[in-house]
């Protein structure tokens, strides 16, 4: 399987998160992860906003809450594999939102778990022939000019062992990032791009209690696409196995081959 985004940074600490944006840091109770990573790939523990309501007091509206969850959305009703895990599969790291509310995989929590993936940016590859005439592969890293941070729409699921009592056993959640058409100069990278949500909208996306807003997953607008920088990075991005601050610092193009990297869906 193929998909975009498929590769991000993200910095922010999850307490820090929960203090920007008024909500319940449920992270702090798991083993810690580190907090700078400059190289995230599908399967990775990653932050995830949700809303919801607190099992104690139903009625009270829904609250927000900073999650970690498995880059890769698990549905459901996903068959267990070995040791209580789910059975292996390609990640789903990436949905269209065009047609997620149509799709199996993805249809349940179009409806009721929608949530927001915070990064400071995500890369792309353009192919580019060099001054031998040998095609390679460019990464570029996608980020706000202003430094701030991007929130892009996703999806989340809660998986359970059909095995295991649903008590006995830490549930597994797991998301997925959005991707719509690139918008203005974004689309001379790649012709998909993940789903940018500025603030106004994140209550309504996230809004457990409500379908899924339309006009949100219509696609980016011009304007927040304009406020994206297109940076041309090291080629150490590549591999996952790097990772460090210098993966997004600007770079010159590489004269050599790049290694494989994951396209758009």
């Amino acid at each position: 399987m193929v998909g975009m985004c498929g590769r991000y940074a993200t910095t922010v600490d999850p307490a820090l998160l929960a203090v920007e944006l008024d909500a319940i840091d449920e992270t702090a109770s798991a083993p810690p992860q580190p907090t700078e990573r400059y190289n995230v790939a599908p399967t990775d523990p990653v932050l995830a906003v949700v809303a919801r309501h607190d099992r104690a007091h139903p009625t009270d509206p829904p609250t927000r809450r900073i999650r970690r969850m498995r880059w890769g959305l698990v549905p459901p009703w996903t068959k267990a594999g070995e040791g209580g895990a789910p059975a292996r599969s390609a990640p789903l790291f990436n949905a269209r939102a065009d047609t997620a509310a149509t799709k199996p995989a993805f249809r349940a929590a179009v409806k009721t778990k929608r949530a927001l993936v915070p990064m400071d940016g995500w890369y792309e590859w353009t192919a580019e022939p060099t001054a031998g005439g040998k095609v390679v592969k460019v990464p570029h890293f996608m980020t706000p000019r202003d430094g701030s941070r991007l929130f892009m729409a996703g999806l989340w699921s809660v998986w359970h062992d059909p095995a295991s009592r649903p008590d006995a056993s830490e549930p597994l959640l797991s998301c997925t990032i959005l991707t719509t058409d690139a918008v203005g100069e974004l689309a001379s990278v790649h012709d998909r791009m993940p789903l940018i949500l500025t603030p106004e909208h994140w209550d309504r996306w996230l809004d457990p209690d409500a379908d899924v807003p339309a006009d949100l997953l219509a696609g980016v607008d011009e304007q927040t696409a304009a406020g994206i920088e297109i940076r041309l990075v090291s080629d150490r991005v590549n591999s996952v196995r790097n990772d460090g601050p210098d993966l997004v610092t600007p770079a010159a193009p590489p004269g050599s081959a790049v290694g494989e990297q994951i396209t758009l869906l």
